[in-house]
């Protein structure tokens, strides 16, 4: 873009995007992460990624923005809260929070195509850009940070001062100039190890650092094929996904509200007893956890998860 856009287009992309359900949105220079690369090399190396392969694919373009966007200038980060105050059944199988509520990949993809077809509407032509959630080689929390948006936990994950961890990421990568925010400071965990200490499995193994090959979520989500009996024992309990490091989390003491304008909650789902999780067929799974995350497993992948319950 030749000219600069009016100051009052940042303020605007704000409201808007608070109007699409977004708690936060920070503005960040589209650069390249350089302070990045020897951490992400260093996690890599060590094989923290398990049998994630992917992550070991188009390194540079998690740290380039513009092998993305040609002449990307600015990333815009939003935060999608999921806290609130259901829960699900005592004594059930556990499912990560995120996944109480249909899949939030569809979800955020329509409301960022939304917001650039605002943006574009503000400027009188279109923007060039591209929108992600957690579906292209971004990384979405070093965006954040530098977004002004929260800081690295040591759990690994984005904290913000008043949403806490309880959050999804989106980015929008644009060839718009608009004036970045500054980045957050220093992290406020201070002393606080709860996340590390809680940790079952001993997967935080330094402050931000997590070893994806003793991750639960990794191990329930991500791993392929059967577990091997130590890793049945480190899944214990959980269906899909973990969240003991957020739920013991001090900045995430208090659900924000019940959410209401947001992607409809599974009550299906949370309803489940734990004799109706071991019990639950492939049409029963196809019609709970329709349009859900917890797909991702699949239900061959879930039926496994379970039965470490049983060993």
């Amino acid at each position: 873009m030749e000219n600069s856009p009016p100051k009052s287009l940042k303020e605007n992309i704000c409201i808007k995007a608070a109007e699409l359900g977004f708690e936060a949105v920070g503005f960040a220079k589209a650069e390249h992460l350089s302070s990045e690369k020897e951490r992400l090399n260093n996690w890599l190396n060590q094989g923290f990624q398990a049998g994630m392969g992917y992550m070991e694919k188009h390194f540079e373009m998690r740290l380039n923005p513009t092998l993305l966007v040609e002449e990307a200038k600015t990333v815009i980060s939003l935060l999608y809260s999921y806290n609130q105050g259901e829960e699900q059944a005592t004594d059930a199988p556990r499912v990560a929070r995120y996944a109480w509520f249909r899949d939030y990949h569809k979800e955020l993809k329509q409301r960022m195509k939304v917001l650039m077809e605002f943006i574009s509407l503000e400027l009188g032509t279109p923007v060039n850009g591209r929108y992600f959630t957690d579906s292209a080689p971004v990384l979405e929390r070093a965006w954040a940070v530098r977004s002004g948006l929260g800081w690295i936990g040591k759990n690994s994950l984005l904290i913000h001062p008043k949403l806490g961890s309880f959050t999804l990421l989106a980015e929008l990568i644009l060839d718009l100039e608009l004036e970045p925010d500054q980045p957050f400071g220093p992290g406020l965990c201070g002393a606080c190890t709860r996340c590390i200490d809680s940790c079952p499995t001993s997967a935080i193994v330094a402050a931000g650092v997590v070893n994806s090959n003793l991750c639960i979520s990794y191990l329930t989500i991500e791993h392929k094929g059967e577990f091997t009996q130590e890793q049945h024992t480190m899944v214990d309990g959980h269906a899909f996904g973990c969240d003991i490091c957020q739920e013991v989390c001090p900045w995430n003491k208090k659900p924000l509200r019940v959410l209401s304008g947001k992607a409809d909650l599974n009550r299906g789902l949370l309803s489940l007893t734990p004799a109706q999780w071991q019990s639950i067929d492939p049409e029963q799974f196809e019609k709970i956890f329709f349009g859900s995350a917890v797909k991702r497993a699949g239900y061959s992948g879930i039926i496994r998860n379970l039965n470490q319950q049983k060993q």
